[in-house]
């Protein structure tokens, strides 16, 4: 062991990684004291879910780990031991029965997300075996971090009483991303731990929304803004092709688009801009008709109808659908049928920057996979392990962001619990 006194490990971060890195800890009958600067814990998660907590997704565990991109390698093997399925029994374990939507997507069957934590929080206070987690909010790290052989690693805090420290075997950091700063991930840790030599890339916005080219006009963005395109779908190139194109709704905003089929794509979208300066998605209206259908549908004498008649009588097209129409094209093209046919197509909308990161549901970006060995520790500041979103990963919304959060929480937590084991 590390000590002979019990074993302690100190966890900062009341998120989804922090607890479960918590409970597993607890469980094993490790003295756990979790840390938070907001006033309760698991505030992010609580809002997430107040449309309905989406915990994971039904899809095979093939296609479900391909949704993490570049960080699939790193990922698969903590997905194979809490992956989707993992995540429902635990649930269920907490007394909180699951649903499969008619996307894919797993649901509560109450769809909250607050019974949930209630009972997360109930047995991390009060387990059956183990030892009850303490908490201490309102306790922000300041970056202060000691470590003394034979001592363990001390961290400091700022609190409402003053400066304060705590000591502990280990450390779990698990201090989210930089999304939604007023719930607690602000990204303030990233200079204290760069300070200490730990590589971290830039944390950038992710399922975000975009600014347009020239925003909207007056009229489109004071009658559709926050209205959504239904049934289309968008397409994003790359230099080797189509590198995205998927069917779906997104929403006009008063500078832009967001939504769900914008933020599947926002990692392209965002890279692209990042590289070139702006980005450019294919805009299908009618993803339903083929081109030749359409063409003829416009082509089709409509006598002395108007245009927007004629378009909502042959291919339904009214509404934003229509008025986007008349906003991206010229008053020649709307009146060229061959012009008018490839925009209903393929309307270019070309993006020139990200929402800031604030405003995004989640952040790429992070402590770098190549500082941390398999158990997530930093070898850089041995006894230091890191999980959840302050990692460098990302991924779609759906359930994998939170399942990905509670699958490294439990690696961190494991592993801080087999260093603590050893000579």
């Amino acid at each position: 062991m590390k000590s002979d006194p019990p074993r302690k490990v100190l966890v900062i971060g009341g998120g989804p990684a922090g607890l479960m890195a918590a409970e597993v800890l607890s469980a094993a009958g490790v003295a756990v004291e979790l840390f938070d600067a907001m006033p309760s814990v698991g505030r992010k998660f609580l809002l997430a879910g107040k449309g309905g907590l989406n915990l994971t997704h039904s899809e095979p565990i093939e296609r479900f780990e391909g949704r993490f991109g570049v960080r699939q390698a790193v990922l698969s093997p903590l997905l194979q031991v809490f992956g989707p399925a993992a995540l429902r029994a635990w649930a269920s374990a907490l007394g909180i029965s699951t649903f499969v939507g008619s996307s894919g997507r797993v649901f509560p069957t109450d769809m909250k997300a607050a019974p949930l934590l209630r009972a997360w929080l109930h047995r991390l206070r009060h387990p059956a075996s183990g030892v009850g987690v303490q908490f201490h909010m309102r306790h922000r790290w300041t970056g202060a971090l000691t470590q003394r052989e034979g001592i363990g690693i001390t961290l400091g805090f700022a609190t409402a009483a003053g400066q304060l420290e705590a000591t502990g075997d280990a450390v779990v950091l698990a201090l989210g991303g930089a999304s939604w700063a007023r719930l607690g991930s602000d990204g303030a840790w990233v200079p204290h731990l760069e300070a200490r030599g730990v590589a971290v890339a830039p944390l950038l916005p992710s399922n975000c929304g975009f600014d347009r080219t020239g925003g909207w006009s007056p009229y489109f963005r004071d009658r559709f803004a926050g209205h959504a395109f239904k049934s289309v779908a968008i397409e994003v190139a790359s230099e080797s092709g189509i590198a995205f194109r998927r069917m779906g709704e997104f929403v006009a905003t008063a500078s832009g688009v967001e939504g769900s089929l914008v933020y599947a794509a926002s990692n392209l979208l965002r890279d692209n801009i990042r590289q070139n300066g702006q980005a450019t998605f294919m805009l299908d209206l009618l993803p339903g008709l083929s081109a030749e259908r359409v063409a003829a549908e416009v082509k089709h004498p409509r006598g002395s109808r108007s245009l927007s008649s004629h378009l909502k009588s042959r291919l339904g097209l009214d509404g934003i659908k229509m008025a986007v129409l008349h906003e991206c094209l010229t008053k020649a093209q709307l009146h060229d049928p061959i012009a008018l046919s490839a925009a209903i197509k393929a309307l270019p909308m070309t993006l020139v920057a990200p929402r800031p990161i604030d405003e995004a549901i989640s952040s790429a970006g992070g402590v770098c996979f190549e500082a941390l060995d398999t158990a997530l520790m930093l070898p850089a500041l041995p006894g230091v392990f890191c999980a959840g979103e302050m990692l460098d990963w990302e991924a779609p919304t759906g359930g994998y962001l939170l399942t990905a959060c509670l699958a490294t929480g439990r690696q961190a937590g494991q592993g801080a619990l087999d260093w603590l084991q050893t000579d």
